[in-house]
């Protein structure tokens, strides 16, 4: 609606702008003529008209940066939410800093369109026929004479806006390659100064930042070829127009009053054509940015909705937590990272997967929580196919605590209690308490203590002992530890011993585990190797057996000096 009021308004501007010539023709006769009050009456209706055309172009300037705010603001939540349904994978192999200019700068430059009067051109286009049509009817002789031009500023339009786009496109892209190269250096700059790379990274920004200079020059120049080329042919017009009046015989009605009505209307019909060009200009960036946000939103591939599967595996057993049947799967086609995996959880058991790095585990924690879709065979979750979760009522079966603790900018609460849109307070004083963390309550603030971005205000100690709490605020019925001790020392990871007690009491739990101390507690362990699971059973079971795990084992109780009788899990049943 603001969007159509703006354009009503700005042509009936343009249309009461064409009045204004006429009047000036009007004024000039009454000045010739000697007649006070008519010339007295003219300025007034003169006035009067200016003031109108100006009232309507605020009006309308103000009702279109209005509605481009609004959908600008739209469209930013139009991504966010896009990229919350994007598949992860997209995001494995994208640059942060290329994600993050989709919803800033290339949604700022759309917004440039509406925020420079580029919206304008229609009003601008109406303006131009309309001078073309009141030139013909005054003379159209002088008309002919004054838009003689009117080719040649097309031509010049016609070769610079292929240049220009192609100028505005890279600007996009370059600058998207800046904010990634930005993003990457400051999130890496400990490890730039430790390895001394300060002089390579900055030949390596500066590569990057010229690019993105050249490209800038090329759409000013382009800019400032259009803005001259125009403002010359206008100076041309007005001069063949002065040329065939002062040539003019007596006969051909060529009066003063007529020429500089007709000067008027030369102005009227370049200004707008330089408005034309500079916000031509600015249409070129701004849709150089809509591609980019176009191309995202059709090339990103995204999660798909739950199917109605035909051939959906049969719910399984009632004490059935998660099952994988013959589960191969691969980040790429050419190099599978699973081959037929086969296990079941039974509710209340607790499972160790160990392994090598790069044996799978991880991505067998991923395919559970259907965060990449499944290749070959079949994952069941409390006895339903992944495949047929709505995938957030899925991952709400899951308390996951990750081995890199990510938290956000807000609040102690806001961390704990993630994913509810009203926390409870109360429920999360009890879970940070029940994790051994009464030392986050102590700070000031308690639960509205400040959290930074990253938590970077915390210890490696605080951050995990929050998403312990996290993992029993959220209360699921499957607890996934991913490798959660994995980066703590031995003094730290003993002090979080409680913790992961309380997490895991009264709980079926998947424990990813690097520390095979961390395993050893486990009713099952299963070892991966190259993909396939090559042993099961208790800690004693495989140690006797003498295959894969065993020497696991001795090679990292060699490795770490730990003593094989302590266990980092308490036994908790």
């Amino acid at each position: 609606r603001l969007l159509l009021l703006s354009l009503g308004a700005l042509c009936i501007a343009a249309a009461a702008n064409l009045l204004r010539p006429m009047m000036m023709g009007a004024v000039v006769a009454r000045a010739g003529d000697k007649d006070a009050l008519g010339l007295l009456r003219a300025g007034v209706l003169l006035a009067v008209v200016a003031l109108a055309v100006e009232a309507l172009r605020l009006s309308q300037s103000f009702a279109v940066q209005v509605a481009g705010a609004r959908a600008m603001a739209d469209v930013r939540t139009h991504i966010v939410r896009f990229f919350q349904r994007v598949e992860l994978a997209y995001f494995d192999r994208t640059p942060i800093g290329r994600l993050v200019a989709y919803p800033t700068s290339d949604v700022e430059a759309v917004g440039d369109v509406f925020s420079s009067g580029v919206l304008d051109a229609l009003a601008d286009i109406v303006q131009l026929v309309g001078v073309v049509v009141m030139m013909v009817l005054l003379d159209y002789r002088l008309a002919c004479a004054a838009l003689a031009a009117v080719p040649v500023v097309a031509l010049v339009v016609e070769v610079v806006r292929r240049r220009a786009r192609t100028a505005f496109r890279e600007i996009r892209e370059h600058g998207a390659n800046l904010s990634t190269f930005m993003n990457e250096q400051i999130g890496g700059i400990a490890v730039v100064q430790a390895f001394a790379r300060e002089r390579s990274m900055e030949r390596a920004f500066d590569a990057i930042n010229c690019a993105f200079r050249d490209a800038s020059k090329r759409a000013v120049l382009y800019e400032s070829l259009l803005d001259g080329g125009i403002e010359l042919l206008c100076t041309l017009c007005l001069a063949s127009i002065l040329a065939w009046a002062g040539s003019a015989p007596t006969g051909r009605g060529v009066t003063f009053p007529v020429v500089v009505t007709f000067t008027e209307y030369i102005w009227l019909f370049f200004a707008p054509l330089g408005l034309l060009a500079d916000r031509y200009m600015m249409l070129q960036a701004g849709l150089a940015g809509a591609e980019r946000i176009v191309d995202l939103l059709g090339e990103a591939p995204v999660e798909k909705p739950a199917p109605a599967l035909a051939n959906a595996s049969p719910r399984g057993p009632e004490d059935e937590v998660v099952a994988f049947d013959g589960v191969s799967f691969g980040y790429d086609a050419a190099s599978p990272v699973l081959h037929d995996v086969e296990f079941v959880v039974k509710r209340g058991e607790r499972i160790a997967l160990v392994g090598a790095t790069g044996a799978g585990k991880s991505t067998v924690a991923s395919l559970a929580l259907r965060l990449y879709e499944l290749e070959r065979g079949t994952i069941r979750v409390l006895g339903d196919d992944v495949r047929s979760y709505d995938r957030e009522a899925l991952r709400r079966c899951f308390a996951v605590v990750p081995q890199e603790v990510f938290l956000f900018g807000g609040t102690v609460l806001s961390n704990v209690a993630i994913g509810e849109s009203l926390a409870d307070r109360q429920r999360a004083e009890v879970a940070i308490l029940r994790v051994g963390g009464g030392e986050l309550l102590a700070r000031p603030g308690g639960l509205d203590a400040v959290v930074d971005e990253r938590g970077s205000n915390f210890s490696a100690g605080e951050r995990q002992l929050l998403a312990f709490a996290r993992a029993l605020y959220r209360d699921a019925p499957v607890l996934l530890l991913d490798e959660a001790t994995a980066s703590m020392d031995s003094t730290t990871e003993a002090r979080l011993e409680g913790a992961l007690a309380a997490v895991m009491h009264g709980r079926t739990a998947i424990v990813i585990a690097h520390r095979l101390s961390t395993a050893r507690a486990a009713d099952r362990i299963l070892v991966f190797h190259k993909g396939r699971i090559v042993e099961q059973g208790t800690d004693a079971d495989l140690v006797a057996k003498g295959g894969v795990y065993a020497r696991l084992r001795r090679a990292h109780f060699a490795d770490a000096g730990d003593e094989p009788g302590t266990s980092s899990i308490p036994d908790v049943a």
